[in-house]
C-alpha cells in the first residue's frame, strides 16, 4: 500500500512540471511595434482633358503702309492702338509625366474670346470719317509645361507657340469718295505663362493660371470694293488672359511609401 502512495505521489509531481514547462512555453511574444502610415503620394502622370473660363485683354496695333484709294484718310506711317478686354473660354489637353518632384508636359489649348474696339477717325474734323473696327475671337496654344509637385500642388511655368485669329476693317461714309472694306488674319508668336493646380481627388484637377502672348504684323488690305490699295501692318501686339481651370486626368494610380 505505501509503495502504491509513492508511485501516485511521483506521478502527480511529474504532472505538476509537465504543466510548469508547457505554461512556460505558452507566455505572450514580445510587442512589436506596426509600421507608421504612410499617405500615399499624388501621381501627376498621365493624360487629361478639361475647361477653363476668364478674361482677357488684347492691346490692337495698325499702321497704314500704302493708300492710293479714293477713301480713307491715313497716309502711310499714321495709325492707331487700342486695348480690348472681354471674357475668354476653352479647352485644354495635355500629358504630364512626374520624376521624383518634377513634371513635366506637353499642353494644347484652344479658346474663343469676345476682345474687339472701334476707332473713329475725324481727320477732316467731319462726322464719323474713317470708322476702323477690329476683333480677335480665337486663340490657340501649345507649350510645354515643367513644375515641383508638393504632394497633391503643382505650380510650374509654360511657354511656347500662341496664334490668334484676328480681322481688321474700316468703313468711310463721309465725303465724296467713300468706300469699306476688312480682311481677317492668322497671327503667329509666342507664349509665357505660370499657374497652379490641386488635385482635389485622384483625378480632378483644379486651378488657376496667367499667360501672356505676343505676335507678329500681318498685311491686311482693307481697300474693299474701292480702286486701289489701302494696306496696313497690323498686329494683336499681345494678349493677356488669366482664367480658372478644371481638368479630369486618366490613369492615376495612387502610389503608397512604407
Amino acid at each position: 500500500m505505501r509503495s502504491k502512495l509513492i508511485a501516485a505521489f511521483t506521478c502527480a509531481s511529474a504532472l505538476v512540471a509537465a504543466g510548469s514547462v508547457s505554461a512556460a512555453d505558452l507566455a505572450a511574444r514580445p510587442y512589436t511595434k506596426a509600421p507608421a502610415y504612410i499617405e500615399p503620394l499624388f501621381n501627376w502622370t498621365g493624360f487629361y482633358v478639361g475647361g477653363n473660363i476668364g478674361g482677357a485683354w488684347t492691346n490692337q496695333q495698325w499702321i497704314n503702309s500704302a493708300n492710293t484709294t479714293l477713301f480713307g484718310d491715313l497716309s502711310p506711317g499714321e495709325g492707331f492702338r487700342q486695348r480690348g478686354s472681354g471674357l475668354i473660354g476653352g479647352a485644354q489637353i495635355g500629358y504630364n509625366w512626374q520624376a521624383s518632384n518634377y513634371v513635366f508636359g506637353l499642353e494644347g489649348t484652344i479658346s474663343g474670346l469676345d476682345n474687339h474696339g472701334t476707332v473713329n477717325n475725324t481727320v477732316f474734323g467731319v462726322g464719323l470719317d474713317d470708322q476702323f473696327s477690329w476683333r480677335t475671337n480665337v486663340l490657340a496654344t501649345i507649350v510645354g509645361r515643367a513644375g515641383y509637385a508638393v504632394q497633391n500642388n503643382l505650380f510650374y511655368i509654360k511657354g511656347g507657340y500662341a496664334g490668334a485669329n484676328n480681322r481688321l476693317s474700316v468703313s468711310d461714309t463721309v465725303g465724296v469718295a467713300t468706300g469699306s472694306g476688312g480682311q481677317t488674319h492668322w497671327a503667329s508668336g509666342w507664349t509665357v505663362g505660370a499657374g497652379w493646380e490641386y488635385g482635389i481627388t485622384r483625378n480632378w484637377i483644379v486651378g488657376v493660371e496667367y499667360n501672356y502672348a505676343a505676335f507678329t504684323s500681318q498685311t491686311y488690305q482693307l481697300a474693299g470694293t474701292a480702286a486701289g490699295t489701302y494696306t496696313f501692318d497690323a498686329k494683336p501686339r499681345d494678349i493677356q488672359w488669366a482664367v480658372v481651370r478644371a481638368s479630369y486626368k486618366f490613369d492615376s494610380p495612387v502610389i503608397a511609401r512604407y
